[in-house]
């Protein structure tokens, strides 16, 4: 199989699946032309993944595609955006038609479920891996950014985080779920769910928000160096769930939740005067909210346990460059 023919059954076949999709001009020429709604601006952002990087080398074609996707996806969730379109450059070390079925169906299942379409991209002979630019829309000068926090705001976060990096330490060897629990933790790490409908709803109550990639304190780091700010977190009020769970030691939890990465969910502040109304009007349908702490003056994150007692938190979240 050539690139070409690559492209046309996998790939090109399946564009142009969504009514009113903005595409004037799709896969097959030098460039696509698209086209945001009237008061709109763009989002574009882009991430790579690499085999035994990003993803075990045993991970299935179908998860592949899906996290591929999901990674940028929740990169506009995090701006509070709408995700419209994606480009795919691919590098294969052969012209396998049973992964790249497999790899399609995800990435495709996962474009659907928000309508987002494949506009173009590139593959070549190589080893494994896979980059996803997807490009997103927002009314004009609405984007949720890092820099907003300030003292006194309530730092929240969706769902559970601590739970890719478990599941990951199970694959790995590293800890033994329960057999109840593994296939959850485990479909956690490989088929993450971006929560852009949580980022759509926070937009008129958050002062500064990120989605989890590289664990939750480096995350809120970011946060805290982009606004000026320190926060106190108390992570016991995220380990206690993953404890009853797991039957882990606490300290093993704790890591996973403050340092493990590839959550995806959003991490976010709110100031004191939307707290109440963000409570009472949260929809039962999106992912739970957890208050976790407070952003301070300052720089640096402080951690506050069941007794009270403050210490500096040292952050090791994951750097593709640590030696």
């Amino acid at each position: 199989m050539d690139e070409f023919s690559l492209i046309r059954q996998f790939f090109s076949a399946r564009q142009n699946r969504h009514a009113d999709n903005g595409v004037t001009l799709g896969i097959g020429d030098d460039a696509a032309i698209i086209n945001p709604d009237p008061g709109e601006q763009l989002l574009i952002t882009t991430d790579t993944l690499i085999s035994g990087v990003h993803f075990p080398a045993q991970t299935s074609a179908r998860a592949v595609g899906h996290k591929a996707l999901a990674v940028n996806l929740s990169d506009i969730a995090a701006m509070g955006g709408r995700p419209r379109w994606l480009t795919l450059a691919l590098s294969l070390p052969s012209a396998d038609a049973t992964w790249l079925k497999m790899f399609s169906d995800g990435l495709f299942a996962l474009a659907d479920q928000y309508a987002v379409e494949l506009v173009g991209g590139d593959t070549t002979k190589g080893p494994l891996s896979i980059t996803i630019t997807v490009i997103g829309s927002i009314a004009r000068d609405e984007a949720i950014k890092r820099s907003g926090a300030q003292p006194g705001d309530a730092i929240f976060v969706t769902g559970q985080p601590g739970m890719a990096a478990l599941g990951l330490a199970d694959i790995q060897g590293k800890i033994k779920l329960p057999d109840t629990e593994q296939a959850v933790y485990r479909s956690k790490l490989e088929y993450p769910h971006p929560r852009l409908s949580e980022g759509q709803y926070l937009q008129s109550f958050v002062s500064a928000m990120i989605d989890i990639s590289d664990g939750l304190a480096a995350d809120l780091k970011h946060i805290l160096v982009a606004s000026g700010c320190a926060a106190i977190v108390n992570p016991e009020i995220l380990t206690r769930g993953l404890a009853r769970a797991t039957d882990l030691p606490t300290t093993f939890i704790e890591n996973a939740v403050l340092h493990g990465g590839d959550d995806y969910e959003l991490l976010f502040t709110v100031p004191d005067q939307q707290l109440a109304t963000l409570k009472q009007t949260w929809p039962e349908e999106l992912a739970p909210l957890c208050e976790i702490g407070r952003i301070t003056k300052g720089t640096g994150i402080r951690v506050q346990n069941h007794n009270g007692n403050v210490s500096k938190l040292t952050i090791h979240g994951y750097n593709h460059f640590n030696e």
